[in-house]
């Protein structure tokens, strides 16, 4: 079986995971990623609309003293971009169907929330398979420091998640049930 192929089906199991965890979700799931985003004060956060079963970054976000984007699709292969994000944005159908405010200034982040089906613990994530992540913090960690934060339901825990040598890792992964720092 190819890489490609292995992927294809850890995504499919991916997808079923996240969608029981979904359905099985609490209002209080993201107060983690805000207490960790509390250590963060005053940087530049780059959170996520979530769509489908993805876990609700959307409070914490909300509850960041300092600037807020969301990511912005420019194009196949190209890294992302992210326009400032407030709570009373207008948003628009950005690239995939998500959704990204219909104007406002690019910002460049020193956090990231990061969306993912599954993660291991040594801080690898399976996303959907664009690299939009994978080009944009490799970029980012070209510049200078950032701190990519995957945040997902427990449930999404997988042994290992299967990777190639441009996926970038996360700094600290965080579920409605622990932070964790990962181990490489």
């Amino acid at each position: 079986m190819t890489l490609t192929e292995i992927k294809r089906e850890a995504r499919a199991e991916a997808f079923a995971r996240r969608k029981a965890a979904f359905a099985a979700r609490s209002p209080d799931d993201g107060d983690r990623l805000t207490g960790v985003l509390a250590e963060h004060v005053g940087k530049t956060l780059a959170g996520y609309m979530p769509m489908r079963t993805e876990i609700d970054c959307m409070p914490s976000m909300a509850a960041h003293r300092g600037p807020v984007g969301v990511p912005v699709i420019l194009g196949a292969g190209r890294p992302l971009k992210f326009r400032q994000w407030h709570p009373h944005a207008n948003m628009v159908a950005g690239e995939f169907g998500a959704f990204i405010p219909e104007t406002g200034d690019w910002v460049e982040p020193e956090v990231l929330i990061v969306p993912l089906l599954s993660f291991d613990r040594r801080g690898f994530r399976l996303g959907y398979g664009g690299g939009f992540y994978d080009r944009t913090l490799e970029g980012l960690r070209a510049k200078g420091p950032v701190t990519a934060i995957g945040f997902a339901f427990a449930a999404q825990e997988v042994d290992e998640v299967p990777i190639e040598a441009t996926d970038q890792p996360l700094d600290l992964i965080v579920t409605e049930s622990e932070v964790f720092v990962p181990s490489r």
